[in-house]
């Protein structure tokens, strides 16, 4: 579906066999007084250029409109320094530096806030390398000074380092002296003084064994030992009942609870093969999985090309709007972006994404490059709930198979929100702080649909995600 289809689709607001209406009302109790904002996870394609696939001007026009419809609040960039700044002898900031300087070219041009980051160091046994430590401060300031990226405000050291998969193997002790060691270097540059360190990009229901703590344990450890982490953030892969039955949220709000000041999800997405509630899908995930050209499922989501992933992912994201939290990025972006571990193996690929734009030039597969349904529910999440807004208490008494969030954004005006995936038909009622004229409503149930309205009566179909905003 073009952009030009989706403003061309009307919406019927009327259906047979709608259930009793529902009144719901934007409050004025603030949950979160200044919200950061939606995004997702947007990598520099470094692989591409070991494929032989470098992107052509054409993708990347192609990538700065779709994310000018979706509009990101915030980016987070992860980059592995061996596709680089390390040549595996020695260091060079620029090395490889064109998808990463435009990405981070658009990202500044549009005001979209970046949390920065490095998955490991070069190789495992410098983890603890102070010859890393500064070449990587030198190539964020490189980045940031030399280059004009003040859009760079947050700084990730290691990816996911509670994980047995992480270089730290979850030794929580260690990762805390490398955030001392990395703000000692950072304060050497004048430039960097605006970015701060994220942490602890933690994995929200993940234990290692190896670990002093589990999940929520490294969390009240940052706070209470780390003062140099200036956001805090998580990660979070529930199954779909987790996150339906209420029970995600609640775990957000726990965390929460554990912190002064703003936390985000640094990557958001579902894991269906997990939780035995979620067997259905589990089953549907393997079988697409076997003898799948792109991926072996070591990494991916099969799901991602249906259209009851572009209702759980807006879910998932109205429970860490209402947890208090201050924004997620969605992962991710683009199939194209990684392999798993990076192997550079084109039949292993993180299928995760948004589309793949190398579909047709490395995957022969031009099928593989159009939008999957996620990307415009997403999409509406970031453009109508932006930086600045409060998130408020959205008040009335909604069914366990609907679920919504609200705020009242900078210029005055309100969203509002959500998600109907049961069965039936809803009509709802909505009172607004803010007179409703000029307010749209747009629905997503096989495709996105869009119709001006004047009042604040209409259908929330079955199946179906709603935004009603200006």
């Amino acid at each position: 579906m073009t952009l030009r289809q989706i403003a061309l689709i009307g919406l019927l607001l009327t259906a047979a066999g709608c259930s009793r209406s529902i009144s719901l009302t934007v409050t004025d109790q603030v949950i979160n007084p200044c919200y950061l904002g939606n995004g997702v996870e947007w990598d520099p394609y470094d692989e591409a250029i070991s494929w032989g696939s470098a992107l052509t001007d054409a993708q990347w026009d192609t990538l700065y409109s779709r994310l000018d419809f979706m509009r990101p609040q915030y980016v987070r960039c992860m980059i592995n320094s061996p596709f680089t700044y390390y040549t595996g002898t020695g260091f060079q900031d620029n090395r490889n530096a064109e998808a990463l300087l435009k990405l981070l070219s658009y990202c500044q041009s549009r005001g979209v806030l970046v949390v920065y980051g490095e998955y490991n160091p070069p190789n495992w046994d410098m983890k603890g390398s102070q010859e890393w430590v500064e070449a990587s401060v030198r190539h964020l300031n490189w980045l940031v000074a030399d280059n004009g990226f003040t859009c760079i405000r947050h700084f990730v050291i290691f990816n996911e380092p509670d994980g047995n998969w992480a270089s730290t193997n979850g030794d929580f002790a260690f990762w805390k002296e490398m955030v001392g060691r990395f703000q000692a270097q950072m304060d050497r540059y004048p430039a960097l003084a605006g970015v701060s360190i994220a942490g602890p990009d933690a994995v929200i229901d993940y234990t290692n064994p190896a670990s002093a703590y589990d999940f929520a344990g490294w969390l009240e450890a940052t706070v209470k030992e780390v003062p140099e982490v200036g956001i805090y953030d998580m990660h979070a892969y529930p199954g779909q009942h987790y996150v339906r039955s209420g029970e995600f949220q609640k775990t957000l709000e726990a965390l929460k609870a554990k912190v002064d000041g703003p936390i985000i999800l640094g990557e958001a997405g579902f894991k269906y093969f997990s939780d035995p509630a979620d067997s259905v899908l589990a089953k549907e995930y393997w079988r697409r999985v076997e003898g799948h050209p792109f991926t072996k499922g070591s990494d991916c989501n099969m799901l991602v090309y249906d259209d009851f992933y572009a209702l759980d992912m807006p879910l998932l994201l109205m429970s860490v709007m209402n947890a208090g939290f201050s924004g997620a990025a969605a992962w991710m972006l683009d199939d194209a972006m990684h392999s798993n571990w990076d192997s550079g193996k084109t039949e292993d690929v993180k299928l995760w994404g948004m589309w793949n734009i190398l579909g047709q030039a490395v995957f022969g597969d031009a099928s593989q490059e159009a939008v999957r349904p996620w990307y415009y529910t997403w999409s509406l999440m970031c453009r109508h709930f932006p930086a600045g807004s409060r998130i408020v208490k959205l008040d009335g008494a909604l069914p366990a198979d609907v679920a919504g969030t609200a705020a009242l954004l900078p210029d005055g005006s309100s969203s509002v929100a959500l998600v109907n995936f049961g069965p039936k038909d809803y009509p709802i009622e909505l009172t607004l702080p803010v007179p409703v004229e000029g307010y749209s409503l747009q629905t997503f149930r096989t495709s996105l649909e869009k119709k001006a309205v004047s009042g604040t009566s209409f259908t929330l179909p079955a199946q179906s995600f709603a935004i009603f905003a200006q």
